[in-house]
């Protein structure tokens, strides 16, 4: 692994004079036709350094956190015991350990990411430096108007009401066993006869 961080190093450093590395960098989720700032260069070069040392693989909840696809480590365990994290097409445990080349699906706040690792890492990096460890395929986000809003209420307006949340209940559509606006009360039984007798 350490070869390989020098063997960037390298290409960094011929990447300053020669066009030509800048479209490679371009598939690694990066977008842009520059070269990587040094700054970037030495997070990268300290990051890998922080790594697995001899070691091929890295805990999928771990690597997950360092680039800032989850907020918490604790959040990527939560994710792959409930079955969203997917590695090469298969839900995989908290301990599972990722490859370079492997693909990482992962469904996280309604939206799937898609990523092949380029570089194992074990401590949480910048955006800049997370963006340089994998290649990103996922699919564009919703559009904002597919997101159903959520409800604003004015400040200081307190909790809803069993009334306002009949209201919401109803514009959003959702009815069933739970909810508040089912049926009223029977003709000539209350809510709280009970069946086969009369109420006094």
């Amino acid at each position: 692994m350490a070869f390989q961080g020098a063997q960037y190093e390298g290409a960094d450093g011929a990447a300053d004079a020669v066009p030509e590395p800048p479209e490679g960098t371009g598939g690694a989720g990066t977008g842009d036709a520059k070269a990587p700032d040094p700054k970037v260069a030495a997070a990268i070069a300290a990051a890998e350094a922080a790594g697995p040392q001899g070691a091929t693989t890295v805990r999928v909840d771990s690597w997950i956190w360092s680039v800032r696809l989850v907020k918490t480590r604790s959040m990527g365990a939560t994710a792959c015991r409930g079955g969203h994290v997917r590695v090469n097409g298969e839900r995989v445990k908290p301990a599972h350990g990722v490859r370079v080349g492997d693909e990482v699906r992962l469904r996280h706040e309604g939206r799937e990411r898609v990523v092949v690792v380029t570089r194992l890492i074990r401590k949480r990096v910048g955006p800049p430096v997370a963006a340089q460890c994998y290649i990103d395929n996922s699919p564009p986000p919703p559009p904002r108007e597919a997101v159903a809003p959520a409800g604003i209420r004015d400040r200081g307006a307190g909790r809803p009401t069993k009334r306002d949340r009949r209201e919401m209940e109803r514009l959003r559509g959702v009815t069933g066993p739970g909810s508040v606006s089912g049926p009223g009360p029977v003709p000539g039984k209350g809510f709280g006869s009970v069946p086969g007798k009369p109420r006094p």
